[in-house]
């Protein structure tokens, strides 16, 4: 459930917290016809799409990226205990401590904890269930969250629930915010801990970030939600039934195509099935996805 890789002198580790066939691609995808989905079928089975289930695999991963003195997370998937509606989150008891202990991240040698967006299946692990209470989980780290995202998700919840939020703002949001851990990042910001430039990639939360690592001549792009799936890379132009603004993300995820495939970069979404991260790669039509394999 860990895998490793080198990008420059960073040390790269995903941790896979589950990775099954999931989701109803009428769901997920409602702009998405039948059709349209088998004409892709080839591109995406078997790790991608299970045509004889006609399901999309999703994956929950935290990255972990250390270099230097610094042990970083870029998002902390839907966490242990965590009382949610969907049954593929509730109530989840699985061993993502033991495989970051494993990965050289366990709780207290954490120095970062990043959030691209606020969505309960990027803030799980945040906190851990002690006594009753929910408590950080990274004792030792700063949690660094989006301002914008946070400021918009704060109002939202405040007004009504949200599907994509589903309780986590209060056991997983707010225990960090209140025991003071919490910096939180101006889309401007720049670069930060010497190896990572933040980038605005808004639409699929009006808030979210993008991490750009860059060592020794080479990068990867953390780009959080623009991609749930490679379909979304064979028509861009389609969104999740998740996204908050929906011309937004769509020329988020059109720009970065045009980056990705024109600097080379090594891609690092959240949600793709097997190899999970990869080349965006422009073809006579539009792009196409090239998975990296592990080492």
């Amino acid at each position: 459930m860990i895998q490793s890789r080198q990008v420059g002198r960073a040390k790269v580790t995903r941790v896979v917290e589950y990775s099954a066939p999931t989701h109803d691609p009428a769901f997920l995808f409602p702009d998405l016809t039948q059709a349209e989905l088998d004409s892709f079928s080839e591109l995406l089975a078997p790790n991608h799409y299970v045509p004889a289930m006609n399901r999309l695999i999703i994956t929950i991963q935290i990255w972990v990226v250390q270099i230097d003195d610094k042990v970083i997370l870029i998002d902390t998937g839907v966490g242990n205990d965590k009382p949610r509606t969907a049954p593929r989150m509730r109530n989840l008891n699985n061993r993502v401590g033991e495989w970051l202990e494993a990965a050289g991240a366990g709780f207290d040698k954490v120095t970062h904890v990043i959030q691209t967006h606020m969505h309960a299946d990027h803030t799980g692990w945040n906190t851990v269930l002690k006594d009753g209470e929910w408590v950080p989980a990274f004792p030792n780290a700063r949690y660094l969250m989006p301002k914008t995202d946070f400021d918009y998700w704060k109002q939202a919840i405040e007004e009504k629930s949200d599907m994509a939020m589903d309780n986590s703002w209060n056991d997983s949001v707010k225990p960090v915010v209140e025991a003071g851990i919490v910096d939180f990042i101006d889309d401007d910001a720049g670069k930060i801990l010497d190896y990572l430039t933040v980038e605005p990639v808004p639409g699929h939360t009006p808030g979210m970030l993008g991490y750009r690592l860059e060592s020794e001549g080479e990068e990867a792009f953390f780009c959080a939600d623009v991609f749930h799936s490679p379909v979304q890379i064979l028509k861009p132009e389609l969104n999740t039934a998740y996204c908050v603004l929906s011309e937004v993300a769509r020329e988020t995820r059109k720009r970065v195509l045009e980056e990705a495939s024109e600097r080379g970069t090594l891609l690092m979404p959240m949600h793709f099935g097997v190899p999970c991260c990869g080349y965006i790669r422009k073809t006579e039509d539009g792009y196409r996805f090239e998975g990296a394999e592990w080492p």
